[in-house]
């Protein structure tokens, strides 16, 4: 239960450190914004407070030396600096290791460095005790002119009855509210049942707290962050600064109405009576002896603004996985219910398979969109990315966003962010010039990267652009005749000039550094990008900029496709790349001379014919058709023997004798029982254009 309970630590830790580090960044542009200093704040103390709760002492220790730093500035007393966030960027990264390393190892240099930095930065009258006169250590209490008002709080936590399940002590957190301020505690105790029905994995015990701080509110809250969903808690002020006098205590029965324990009539009746009121409502069993103890507590001593928070679950990923394979096992039997029914002319079997394939179709939307992530978390990654890196190179740039809301599919989430690391390196190194040359150059001593997303069709488009350099045509083009990827005297357009950097080994650098110059990186994103059957396209403006555009499909489990027949055997195109389909005439192949070429619209098309790529044996019909793609921007056409038409395609994985076979990238089963092979359409022009050039 307890490794159950670490595991789940160890993912929600994480994504606090991602929301910290969000955060942080933000903040070293707004160093005045205190909702960016509470954010800081209640992610460390929800590390610090969930690690010790979970046996992660080392990571309590150590995050609580960052948040009292940031409590400080949360109160005014320090101000936040740019080494005040490069060391707690340290420090998070130092806890996102010490969440796969032993909790329980000594402390490291890289720690006891960073909480020396940390200490370093605290005013020496903001340290917990100083030296006096006779040597000792004396405490620095704040000056009466400075110091926050108390304000004293009513704070009634009734957990639910399964909150130790969670690895919850409430023990815990009732010594953490002691540790605010003077605290007073009852219990409520009437609810645990007799010995023989007691279940000692429940808690049947609430509590009602008395607490005077100067902490505020929000440190009470930050106390119960992590256990909101698993209580019942109200916190009301009953008493600050102003009107804290003996004068204003109410008395035991004006405590009681107005925390809702009895009612005024009730009040009245028991009023009547000659004996203590305390004693005259317990034995007229109006309200419980614990209730009646907790209100002369606060009476001695001396909030109900209920915080209702939605439930929400958290689902193992192999879970959500095995989901959309069952889905995409559905839309498979569901095709072939379909064609049963038409195959039968069985009007009743014909309106069942209609009814189960409108279910299915939304299942499997409703099961995709679980799926479905903002893009946004993995833009925020890149911030520090980029903060990091431009200070390595001597270089000014900002990075800004746009379309963080698009959400795409958590798999394709994954295996993007290699690839776009790669191409923001790039931009760094490559494209955004130093401050010296910029100014020289009359633009802003600081570059800019914009990276965006948007929907488009079934599909989302990336762009990444900078301000910089742009590409140098020239360089690009000799560089690739002098490997032998272009021929020499042939004109080439830009954009074809461009895709020559995504070659293996193509580098223009003239040193190599610890960035980039040793020619790998552009070739392995364009590698993932065709493994995510996306494209990519190179756009650039010497001395303006360059935007690198990717589009991606949604999701890669299940797809809309164009279903065609070659023969006896059928293929798959992405729906998403096909722009239209044409006939294909004897006439239109003899005009053509022996050219894969065909005039569609007053423009030439250069296509494919598919039986000849695969030597499928037969003879292709009188007529045939042209299923005319997009890939890379330009238009290649497909000749097929028959287009059957839109399918709903599960994508399956090829065996390990077909995977590397190019110009596929997976199969799907039909309706009746045949497999059908999913075309790479990237990866088929991509060879074709070879084999042609040689």
């Amino acid at each position: 239960m307890m490794d159950q309970h670490a595991e789940t630590y160890r993912t929600e830790a994480q994504e606090l450190l991602a929301e910290l580090e969000s955060a942080l960044l933000e903040l070293e542009e707004h160093p005045d914004d205190a909702e960016l200093v509470g954010r800081v704040f209640r992610a460390m103390h929800t590390i610090k407070g969930s690690g010790a709760m979970f046996g992660f002492d080392r990571i309590a220790t150590f995050t609580h030396e960052v948040e009292t730093v940031f409590d400080l500035v949360r109160n005014g007393a320090i101000p936040v600096t740019n080494q005040l966030v490069n060391l707690t960027l340290a420090a998070r990264d130092r806890i996102r290791e010490m969440l796969d390393e032993n909790s329980d190892g000594p402390v490291s240099a890289a720690e006891s460095e960073i909480v020396a930095g940390l200490r370093s930065l605290v005013p020496v009258e903001c340290q917990p005790g100083t030296a006096g006169p006779d040597g000792r250590t004396e405490e620095r209490p704040d000056s009466p002119a400075d110091a926050p008002s108390e304000v004293t709080y009513r704070i009634r936590f009734l957990p639910h009855r399964g909150i130790m399940a969670t690895g919850t002590n409430p023990l815990s957190l009732l010594n953490e509210l002691r540790d605010l301020g003077i605290c007073t505690v009852a219990a409520h105790s009437e609810e645990i049942p007799p010995l023989a029905e007691l279940d000692p994995e429940c808690c049947y015990t609430g509590w009602d707290v008395i607490l005077t701080t100067n902490q505020g509110e929000d440190a009470i809250r930050d106390v119960f962050i992590f256990v909101e969903d698993d209580c019942a808690l109200t916190i009301e002020v009953i008493a600050d600064g102003d009107n804290h006098s003996e004068e204003s205590v109410e008395r035991l029965g004006e405590i009681l109405v107005r925390r809702g324990d009895i009612t005024t009539d009730e009040l009245k009746a028991a009023l009547g009576a000659q004996k203590r009121i305390g004693e005259i409502l317990v034995d007229s069993v109006a309200v419980a002896p614990s209730k009646v103890a907790s209100a002369l507590a606060e009476q001695q001593h001396l909030k109900t603004a209920k915080k209702e928070t939605g439930a929400s679950i958290r689902v193992p990923a192999d879970r959500l996985d095995q989901l959309v394979n069952l889905v995409g096992e559905m839309v498979t039997v569901q095709a072939r219910l379909s064609q049963t029914a038409l195959l039968r002319h069985d009007t009743e079997i014909l309106a069942i398979a209609e009814e189960v394939e409108r279910l299915t179709s939304e299942l499997r939307d409703n099961v995709l969109n679980i799926r479905m992530l903002p893009i946004g978390s993995t833009f925020s990654t890149f911030k520090r990315l980029v903060r990091d890196l431009s200070a390595e190179l001597g270089k000014q740039i900002e990075l800004t966003t746009a379309g963080a809301e698009t959400e795409l599919d958590k798999t394709v989430l994954e295996k993007l962010n290699d690839p776009l690391v790669h191409i923001i390196r790039n931009s760094i190194d490559h494209g955004i010039e130093s401050p010296e040359e910029r100014a020289a150059a009359g633009k802003p001593r600081q570059g800019s990267i914009h990276l965006s997303a948007e929907h488009s069709g079934d599909s989302v488009l990336l762009s990444i652009t900078d301000d910089g350099a742009g590409l140098d045509r020239d360089t690009i083009r000799a560089k690739a005749a002098e490997r032998g990827l272009i021929p020499a005297g042939v004109e080439l357009t830009d954009r074809e000039i461009f895709a020559q950097i995504f070659a293996a080994g193509f580098s223009t650098a003239k040193q190599v550094t610890s960035v980039s110059g040793r020619g790998v990186g552009m070739d392995v994103v364009k590698k993932a990008i065709d493994a995510l059957r996306g494209s990519i396209e190179i756009g650039s403006e010497r001395g303006k900029g360059t935007t690198i555009e990717i589009r991606l499909p949604l999701t890669l489990a299940i797809i809309e496709s164009l279903l065609v027949r070659v023969g006896s055997g059928h293929f798959v195109l992405p729906l998403s790349i096909v722009d239209e389909c044409v006939e294909l005439t004897r006439e239109d192949v003899r005009k053509a001379h022996g050219r894969n070429v065909a005039p569609v619209r007053g423009h030439i098309v250069p296509y494919v014919p598919l039986r000849r790529k695969f030597s499928i044996p037969g003879e292709p019909p009188e007529v045939e058709q042209i299923v005319i793609t997009r890939v890379n921007g330009e238009r290649v056409g497909f000749v097929v023997d028959t287009v059957i038409g839109e399918h709903q395609t599960v994508i399956k994985s090829l065996g390990p004798a077909y995977r590397n076979v190019s110009g596929l990238s997976g199969a799907t089963i039909l309706g009746d029982g045949n497999v059908a092979l999913i075309l790479d359409i990237p990866q088929l022009v991509q060879t074709v254009e070879l084999e042609s050039m040689y």
